[in-house]
């Protein structure tokens, strides 16, 4: 039987489908990215914010009309929002067979079994059980770059965030498991590891009592196949000096930080119960420039939280002019129910947020466009993604891209080169985001 997956929300999630994925391959199952030849239908939901909440009920809906027809014999929800509506999936879409938990989704084949047999297969475990690595996984990012999900769960408590009581407490993986995974993952092609969780920074300290990130990262720079490592969510509070030595002296690692920083008023830093000011998310930054001259940063911001007043926005906007980050998300603020931020005096207008998030993403647009055009003339490596369909020219990211919320880089070359080669390349102009680049130099490997 044919099985159709649809991994919704984060890069984290998609590690979770990779896992479903590796466990129902070792089953025997196939697999179809067509709707139209899929007789298993799996879920993975995201539930963050409103609007992944609406496109993972509407996904459900779809596949549930595919359930009626009879074509589909099977319909499991998984994931954040399975986790968080459980009940009220199974009362409201009687199409949907089974619901799998996110501290469950390693027992997805079971359930699919139990479905097919005609039993219901729910399964709903402990959030905050142990975690294990080294899982096989089928990769979906195309064989050249991978996800290493560190941790799961999270014990910040921000005020709008429902992550904990979706993913339980922070939970590390432990560090064999991780090199050993990672290692099967560079033998299977990987060049470029990302490494992910609700916030990599606090890594291993529920397991050893202190961080050790900077320690898996010179472990992991020692696998040969791995050509650049990059780190995401990464929190300013929990940088440390270990940490940006270590981004600064192994070469695998890539000069590349997404630190989420989500304001820089600190009245609305502290209704958000963040554990840094703007003061320290400055020196921070400033730190991270004197020590790592060329890192790329990257951040994320929420315009219209609870209570922001006009001046709380404007001095958002003086920060984001002062800094100047090369890299920025801003999301408009979503009242999630069960949060504390969701019974806050001051809610803003939806209007308003949208008219904020939209005024800060043009200030950045103009200092992303300067940045671009002052790359022009620089030599970098760069990963090369795919061919552009019938021209001479080739995708790329160079170190500082994270696939799929940064800009890339095109190739113009008659060279036959592959997903995940890497190249020198000269900057030759830019457009918006993107660049535009002509190899330099035969390619590395």
């Amino acid at each position: 039987m044919k099985l159709l997956l649809i991994s919704l929300g984060c890069d984290k999630n998609l590690v979770d489908s990779e896992v479903m994925l590796g466990k129902l391959a070792q089953k025997g199952y196939t697999f179809t990215d067509d709707e139209a030849e899929a007789e298993i239908v799996v879920v993975n939901t995201c539930c963050f914010i409103n609007d992944a909440k609406e496109e993972s009920i509407q996904t459900i809906l779809e596949m549930a009309e595919l359930r009626k027809t009879g074509q589909v014999k099977a319909l499991i929800v998984t994931g954040c929002l399975a986790q968080r509506y459980q009940e009220e999936i199974q009362k409201e879409i009687a199409e949907v067979d089974a619901i799998v938990g996110t501290a469950a989704m390693d027992r997805i084949a079971e359930t699919v079994e139990a479905v097919l047999a005609g039993k219901d297969g729910s399964q709903m475990e402990p959030l905050n059980r142990p975690l294990s690595g080294n899982r096989k996984r089928l990769l979906t990012t195309g064989g050249h770059y991978g996800y290493l999900k560190i941790a799961e769960g999270c014990d910040k408590h921000c005020t709008y965030c429902i992550i904990p009581k979706v993913r339980g407490k922070y939970r590390s993986v432990p560090m064999e498991q991780l090199v050993e995974e990672a290692a099967r993952l560079a033998q299977e092609g990987v060049r470029e590891l990302i490494l992910v969780a609700q916030e990599t920074t606090l890594y291993g300290m529920d397991l050893y009592g202190e961080k050790k990130l900077p320690e898996l990262l010179r472990r992991l720079c020692e696998i040969p196949q791995l050509y650049w490592i990059r780190l995401l969510y990464c929190y300013p509070e929990e940088i440390t000096e270990e940490l940006i030595q270590t981004i600064k002296t192994q070469p695998k690692v890539c000069h590349y930080l997404d630190i989420p920083i989500q304001h820089a008023s600190d009245a609305v830093l502290k209704r958000m119960g963040r554990k840094t000011d703007s003061r320290e998310i400055r020196a921070m930054v400033e730190k991270l420039r004197q020590e790592i001259p060329d890192i790329c940063l990257r951040t994320t911001f929420i315009a219209g939280f609870p209570g922001e007043t006009q001046e709380d926005h404007e001095s958002l906007l003086d920060f984001v002019e002062e800094v100047e980050f090369d890299r920025v998300g801003v999301f408009t603020y979503s009242q999630e129910e069960d949060t504390p931020a969701a019974e806050m005096a001051g809610q803003v207008a939806e209007e308003v947020k949208e008219s904020r998030r939209d005024e800060i993403m043009a200030l950045q647009q103009e200092i992303a466009y300067g940045m671009a055009e002052e790359t022009v003339g620089q030599e970098l490596y760069a990963m090369i993604e795919g061919k552009v369909a019938q021209e001479d020219a080739y995708v790329a990211r160079t170190y500082k891209d994270a696939p799929g919320v940064d800009g890339y880089l095109f190739i113009q070359t008659q060279r036959e080169l592959m997903s995940g080669d890497f190249v020198k390349v000269r900057i030759t102009g830019s457009y918006e985001y993107d660049l535009i680049g002509e190899i330099c130099d035969e390619f590395t490997e």
